[in-house]
Protein backbone atom coordinates (compact mmCIF):
# COMPACT_ATOMS: atom_id res chain seq x y z
CA UNK A 1 0.00 0.00 0.00
CA UNK A 2 1.75 3.67 -0.87
CA UNK A 3 2.29 5.65 1.75
CA UNK A 4 0.26 8.44 2.98
CA UNK A 5 1.58 11.73 3.04
CA UNK A 6 0.17 14.28 5.48
CA UNK A 7 1.14 17.78 5.49
CA UNK A 8 1.86 19.61 9.03
CA UNK A 9 2.97 22.96 9.50
CA UNK A 10 6.02 23.82 11.68
CA UNK A 11 4.25 26.45 14.07
CA UNK A 12 7.87 28.01 14.91
CA UNK A 13 10.35 28.18 11.98
CA UNK A 14 14.23 28.42 12.31
CA UNK A 15 14.86 26.23 15.37
CA UNK A 16 17.92 25.34 16.28
CA UNK A 17 19.05 22.50 17.21
CA UNK A 18 20.34 23.14 21.12
CA UNK A 19 18.07 21.97 24.37
CA UNK A 20 15.60 24.47 25.58
CA UNK A 21 16.15 26.03 29.66
CA UNK A 22 13.38 24.91 31.92
CA UNK A 23 12.49 27.20 34.16
CA UNK A 24 12.33 25.56 37.64
CA UNK A 25 9.08 24.53 38.60
CA UNK A 26 7.75 23.82 34.88
CA UNK A 27 7.40 20.67 33.44
CA UNK A 28 10.34 19.14 31.08
CA UNK A 29 8.93 18.74 27.66
CA UNK A 30 7.10 14.82 26.82
CA UNK A 31 4.92 13.31 24.86
CA UNK A 32 2.33 10.71 25.71
CA UNK A 33 0.53 8.47 23.17
CA UNK A 34 -2.25 6.88 22.62
CA UNK A 35 -5.04 4.88 20.43
CA UNK A 36 -8.83 4.32 21.07
CA UNK A 37 -8.62 0.74 19.55
CA UNK A 38 -6.16 -2.26 18.77
CA UNK A 39 -8.73 -4.27 16.64
CA UNK A 40 -10.49 -2.72 13.80
CA UNK A 41 -11.71 -4.07 10.40
CA UNK A 42 -10.44 -3.42 7.06
CA UNK A 43 -11.32 0.47 6.56
CA UNK A 44 -11.98 1.23 10.18
CA UNK A 45 -11.22 4.16 11.79
CA UNK A 46 -8.61 4.16 14.46
CA UNK A 47 -8.21 7.36 16.51
CA UNK A 48 -4.52 8.33 17.48
CA UNK A 49 -4.09 10.88 20.47
CA UNK A 50 -0.75 12.76 20.98
CA UNK A 51 -0.37 14.88 23.66
CA UNK A 52 2.81 17.31 24.38
CA UNK A 53 3.71 18.34 27.35
CA UNK A 54 5.74 21.29 27.38
CA UNK A 55 6.48 24.34 29.12
CA UNK A 56 4.51 28.40 29.43
CA UNK A 57 6.36 30.07 26.46
CA UNK A 58 7.16 27.07 24.18
CA UNK A 59 5.45 25.63 20.99
CA UNK A 60 5.40 22.14 19.49
CA UNK A 61 6.51 22.10 16.03
CA UNK A 62 5.23 18.62 13.87
CA UNK A 63 6.74 17.31 11.32
CA UNK A 64 6.09 18.80 7.53
CA UNK A 65 5.56 15.46 6.09
CA UNK A 66 4.72 12.38 7.72
CA UNK A 67 4.66 8.90 6.73
CA UNK A 68 2.63 6.16 8.82
CA UNK A 69 2.37 3.37 6.06
CA UNK A 70 0.77 0.64 6.39
CA UNK A 71 -1.63 3.07 7.80
CA UNK A 72 -3.62 5.79 5.80
CA UNK A 73 -4.01 9.48 7.34
CA UNK A 74 -8.26 10.34 6.97
CA UNK A 75 -8.34 13.80 9.02
CA UNK A 76 -5.58 15.48 11.18
CA UNK A 77 -6.48 18.34 14.15
CA UNK A 78 -4.41 20.37 16.40
CA UNK A 79 -5.83 21.11 19.23
CA UNK A 80 -5.05 24.75 21.49
CA UNK A 81 -2.51 24.72 24.02
CA UNK A 82 -4.68 23.50 27.65
CA UNK A 83 -2.84 25.40 30.76
CA UNK A 84 -2.00 23.05 33.32
CA UNK A 85 -0.24 23.88 36.88
CA UNK A 86 3.45 23.02 35.50
CA UNK A 87 3.06 24.08 31.47
CA UNK A 88 0.80 23.34 28.66
CA UNK A 89 0.08 20.50 26.85
CA UNK A 90 -0.64 20.35 22.56
CA UNK A 91 -2.96 17.85 21.64
CA UNK A 92 -3.13 15.91 17.85
CA UNK A 93 -5.54 13.69 17.09
CA UNK A 94 -5.02 11.36 13.84
CA UNK A 95 -7.74 9.74 12.15
CA UNK A 96 -5.97 6.46 10.14
CA UNK A 97 -7.28 3.64 8.89
CA UNK A 98 -5.45 0.32 6.85
CA UNK A 99 -6.37 -1.97 4.05
CA UNK A 100 -3.55 -4.83 5.10
CA UNK A 101 -5.07 -7.95 7.14
CA UNK A 102 -3.20 -9.06 10.10
CA UNK A 103 -1.17 -7.29 12.68
CA UNK A 104 0.35 -3.97 11.23
CA UNK A 105 1.82 -1.54 13.59
CA UNK A 106 1.46 2.35 13.27
CA UNK A 107 4.99 3.83 13.04
CA UNK A 108 7.00 6.25 15.64
CA UNK A 109 7.34 9.31 14.43
CA UNK A 110 9.25 12.66 15.86
CA UNK A 111 8.56 16.32 16.67
CA UNK A 112 10.40 19.15 18.84
CA UNK A 113 9.22 21.44 21.44
CA UNK A 114 10.64 24.71 20.73
CA UNK A 115 11.82 26.68 24.00
CA UNK A 116 10.60 30.55 24.59
CA UNK A 117 14.97 30.73 24.12
CA UNK A 118 14.75 28.97 21.15
CA UNK A 119 16.40 25.77 22.01
CA UNK A 120 14.90 22.35 20.46
CA UNK A 121 13.32 19.59 22.60
CA UNK A 122 13.49 16.47 20.18
CA UNK A 123 10.51 13.69 21.07
CA UNK A 124 9.39 10.57 19.65
CA UNK A 125 6.04 9.38 19.71
CA UNK A 126 5.24 5.77 20.93
CA UNK A 127 4.43 2.96 18.46
CA UNK A 128 1.30 0.72 18.54
CA UNK A 129 0.54 -2.69 17.14
CA UNK A 130 -3.45 -2.52 15.34
CA UNK A 131 -4.83 -6.18 14.40
CA UNK A 132 -6.62 -5.31 10.97
CA UNK A 133 -9.66 -8.38 11.01
CA UNK A 134 -11.42 -9.21 7.74
CA UNK A 135 -15.32 -8.59 7.54
CA UNK A 136 -18.02 -10.96 6.13
CA UNK A 137 -17.36 -13.92 8.20
CA UNK A 138 -20.08 -16.37 10.06
CA UNK A 139 -19.56 -17.74 13.59
CA UNK A 140 -17.41 -20.30 12.06
CA UNK A 141 -14.77 -18.08 10.04
CA UNK A 142 -16.05 -19.46 6.61
CA UNK A 143 -17.37 -16.04 4.22
CA UNK A 144 -21.02 -16.03 4.40
CA UNK A 145 -22.91 -16.86 1.42
CA UNK A 146 -25.05 -14.77 -0.98
CA UNK A 147 -28.60 -14.64 0.12
CA UNK A 148 -31.27 -14.93 -2.35
CA UNK A 149 -33.50 -12.55 -3.68
CA UNK A 150 -36.47 -11.53 -1.35
CA UNK A 151 -39.90 -12.11 -2.22
CA UNK A 152 -42.56 -9.59 -2.13
CA UNK A 153 -46.42 -10.37 -1.71
CA UNK A 154 -48.68 -8.57 -4.55
CA UNK A 155 -51.86 -8.89 -5.72
CA UNK A 156 -52.50 -8.22 -8.99
CA UNK A 157 -56.15 -7.67 -8.79
CA UNK A 158 -55.06 -4.37 -6.44
CA UNK A 159 -52.08 -3.62 -9.20
CA UNK A 160 -54.85 -3.36 -12.23
CA UNK A 161 -56.28 -0.15 -11.57
CA UNK A 162 -52.99 1.88 -11.04
CA UNK A 163 -52.07 0.42 -14.34
CA UNK A 164 -55.29 1.44 -16.57
CA UNK A 165 -54.26 4.93 -14.94
CA UNK A 166 -50.62 4.49 -15.67
CA UNK A 167 -51.49 3.75 -19.34
CA UNK A 168 -54.04 6.69 -19.77
CA UNK A 169 -51.82 8.86 -18.50
CA UNK A 170 -49.29 8.44 -20.98
CA UNK A 171 -51.58 8.05 -23.70
CA UNK A 172 -52.28 11.70 -22.57
CA UNK A 173 -49.55 12.83 -22.79
CA UNK A 174 -48.30 11.75 -26.11
CA UNK A 175 -51.59 13.27 -27.69
CA UNK A 176 -50.99 16.83 -25.91
CA UNK A 177 -47.39 16.24 -26.82
CA UNK A 178 -48.07 15.37 -30.79
CA UNK A 179 -50.89 18.43 -31.19
CA UNK A 180 -47.83 20.75 -29.37
CA UNK A 181 -45.53 19.79 -31.43
CA UNK A 182 -47.51 19.93 -35.08
CA UNK A 183 -45.07 21.12 -37.63
CA UNK A 184 -41.76 20.86 -35.87
CA UNK A 185 -40.76 19.22 -38.99
CA UNK A 186 -41.07 22.41 -40.54
CA UNK A 187 -39.15 24.13 -37.87
CA UNK A 188 -35.53 25.15 -38.06
CA UNK A 189 -33.29 24.07 -35.28
CA UNK A 190 -32.33 26.57 -32.74
CA UNK A 191 -28.42 26.71 -32.16
CA UNK A 192 -26.65 23.91 -29.79
CA UNK A 193 -24.43 25.42 -26.77
CA UNK A 194 -21.47 23.05 -26.96
CA UNK A 195 -19.97 22.70 -23.85
CA UNK A 196 -16.50 23.84 -23.35
CA UNK A 197 -13.67 20.95 -22.08
CA UNK A 198 -13.26 20.91 -18.22
CA UNK A 199 -9.52 21.61 -18.82
CA UNK A 200 -10.07 25.17 -20.27
CA UNK A 201 -12.63 25.89 -17.41
CA UNK A 202 -10.33 24.85 -14.98
CA UNK A 203 -6.98 26.61 -16.04
CA UNK A 204 -9.50 30.18 -16.45
CA UNK A 205 -10.69 29.56 -13.12
CA UNK A 206 -7.03 28.96 -11.50
CA UNK A 207 -6.02 31.86 -13.41
CA UNK A 208 -9.16 34.25 -11.40
CA UNK A 209 -8.76 32.80 -8.07
CA UNK A 210 -4.30 34.32 -8.61
CA UNK A 211 -6.06 37.36 -9.86
CA UNK A 212 -8.37 37.40 -6.90
CA UNK A 213 -5.08 38.44 -4.23
CA UNK A 214 -6.32 36.09 -1.35
CA UNK A 215 -2.79 35.19 -0.51
CA UNK A 216 -2.10 38.62 -0.54
CA UNK A 217 -5.21 39.63 1.79
CA UNK A 218 -3.89 36.27 4.33
CA UNK A 219 -7.36 34.49 3.22
CA UNK A 220 -5.26 31.79 3.41
CA UNK A 221 -8.47 29.26 4.05
CA UNK A 222 -10.42 30.79 1.91
CA UNK A 223 -7.60 30.14 -1.24
CA UNK A 224 -7.40 26.58 -0.36
CA UNK A 225 -10.98 25.98 0.00
CA UNK A 226 -11.50 27.79 -3.59
CA UNK A 227 -8.82 25.97 -5.22
CA UNK A 228 -9.88 22.91 -3.91
CA UNK A 229 -13.24 23.06 -5.49
CA UNK A 230 -11.87 23.91 -8.57
CA UNK A 231 -10.12 20.78 -8.89
CA UNK A 232 -12.67 18.42 -7.86
CA UNK A 233 -15.21 20.13 -10.35
CA UNK A 234 -12.58 19.45 -13.02
CA UNK A 235 -12.39 15.76 -11.68
CA UNK A 236 -16.06 15.46 -11.96
CA UNK A 237 -16.14 16.94 -15.42
CA UNK A 238 -13.23 14.97 -16.63
CA UNK A 239 -13.36 11.90 -15.55
CA UNK A 240 -17.22 11.60 -14.44
CA UNK A 241 -16.04 11.01 -10.40
CA UNK A 242 -18.28 13.17 -8.46
CA UNK A 243 -15.54 14.64 -6.14
CA UNK A 244 -17.84 17.62 -5.07
CA UNK A 245 -19.91 14.95 -2.82
CA UNK A 246 -17.04 12.62 -1.94
CA UNK A 247 -14.41 12.46 0.78
CA UNK A 248 -10.33 12.71 -0.23
CA UNK A 249 -10.14 9.19 0.20
CA UNK A 250 -13.16 8.35 -2.14
CA UNK A 251 -11.70 10.71 -5.25
CA UNK A 252 -8.47 8.90 -5.14
CA UNK A 253 -10.05 6.03 -5.50
CA UNK A 254 -12.29 7.30 -8.05
CA UNK A 255 -9.00 8.70 -10.03
CA UNK A 256 -7.48 4.78 -9.46
CA UNK A 257 -10.50 3.35 -11.43
CA UNK A 258 -10.65 5.42 -14.26
CA UNK A 259 -6.83 4.81 -14.57
CA UNK A 260 -4.85 7.81 -13.28
CA UNK A 261 -1.77 5.69 -11.00
CA UNK A 262 1.16 6.42 -9.99
CA UNK A 263 3.48 9.61 -9.39
CA UNK A 264 0.09 11.29 -10.91
CA UNK A 265 -1.99 9.85 -8.55
CA UNK A 266 0.53 10.56 -5.99
CA UNK A 267 0.37 14.53 -6.57
CA UNK A 268 -3.71 14.63 -6.70
CA UNK A 269 -3.12 12.49 -3.15
CA UNK A 270 -0.98 15.50 -1.90
CA UNK A 271 -2.99 18.42 -3.02
CA UNK A 272 -6.17 17.16 -1.62
CA UNK A 273 -4.42 16.36 2.01
CA UNK A 274 -2.73 19.70 1.62
CA UNK A 275 -5.89 21.46 1.30
CA UNK A 276 -8.35 18.78 4.02
CA UNK A 277 -5.58 20.11 6.63
CA UNK A 278 -5.77 23.66 5.95
CA UNK A 279 -9.74 23.86 5.66
CA UNK A 280 -10.60 21.16 8.68
CA UNK A 281 -7.09 20.92 10.95
CA UNK A 282 -6.85 24.83 10.62
CA UNK A 283 -3.59 24.48 9.88
CA UNK A 284 -1.71 27.89 8.26
CA UNK A 285 0.63 27.15 5.65
CA UNK A 286 2.68 30.41 4.54
CA UNK A 287 1.77 32.81 1.64
CA UNK A 288 4.99 31.13 -0.65
CA UNK A 289 3.90 27.44 0.60
CA UNK A 290 0.25 28.11 -0.81
CA UNK A 291 1.05 29.97 -3.88
CA UNK A 292 2.42 26.24 -4.93
CA UNK A 293 -0.87 24.92 -4.53
CA UNK A 294 -1.90 26.71 -8.14
CA UNK A 295 1.19 25.34 -9.37
CA UNK A 296 0.51 22.05 -8.85
CA UNK A 297 -3.32 22.23 -9.17
CA UNK A 298 -2.33 23.51 -12.79
CA UNK A 299 -0.09 20.38 -12.96
CA UNK A 300 -2.68 18.27 -12.66
CA UNK A 301 -5.24 19.62 -15.17
CA UNK A 302 -2.57 20.01 -17.78
CA UNK A 303 -0.89 16.12 -17.24
CA UNK A 304 -4.81 14.98 -17.66
CA UNK A 305 -6.61 17.07 -20.57
CA UNK A 306 -7.06 15.49 -23.29
CA UNK A 307 -4.73 15.56 -26.09
CA UNK A 308 -4.56 15.46 -29.80
CA UNK A 309 -4.20 12.35 -32.04
CA UNK A 310 -1.85 13.13 -34.92
CA UNK A 311 -2.94 11.95 -38.17
CA UNK A 312 -0.46 10.63 -40.45
CA UNK A 313 -0.79 12.61 -44.04
CA UNK A 314 -0.90 9.44 -45.68
CA UNK A 315 -4.58 9.09 -44.23
CA UNK A 316 -5.35 12.68 -44.60
CA UNK A 317 -5.59 11.97 -48.43
CA UNK A 318 -8.73 9.45 -48.30
CA UNK A 319 -10.65 13.06 -47.09
CA UNK A 320 -10.88 14.06 -50.69
CA UNK A 321 -12.88 11.24 -51.62
CA UNK A 322 -15.92 12.23 -48.61
CA UNK A 323 -15.36 16.16 -49.71
CA UNK A 324 -17.79 15.98 -52.86
CA UNK A 325 -20.10 14.22 -50.72
CA UNK A 326 -20.27 16.37 -48.29
CA UNK A 327 -20.99 19.10 -50.78
CA UNK A 328 -23.85 17.41 -52.48
CA UNK A 329 -25.57 17.15 -49.09
CA UNK A 330 -24.86 20.92 -48.37
CA UNK A 331 -26.20 21.62 -52.19
CA UNK A 332 -29.80 19.42 -50.94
Amino acid sequence: MKACRLFLTFLVAGAPASVPHVAAGQTVPDVTTSVDTTLISVGDRVTMTVDVEHPTGSSVAWPDSLSLAPFEVLGAQVEPPIATEDGLVTRLRLVLTAFELGDVEIPRFQLEVVGADAGVTPLETDAFAVTVASVGLDDGGGIRGIRGPLSIARSWLLLTPWLILLIAAGLLAAWWLRRRGGGAEERTLGRVKIPRPPHEVALEALDALERAGLLERGEIKAFHVEVSEIIRTYVEDRFAVRALEMTSAEVLDGLWRVGIEGALLDDFRAFLERCDLVKFAKLRPTPEASGEMLSLARKLVEETRPRMIEVPEDDLSDLGEVEPAVAAVEQG
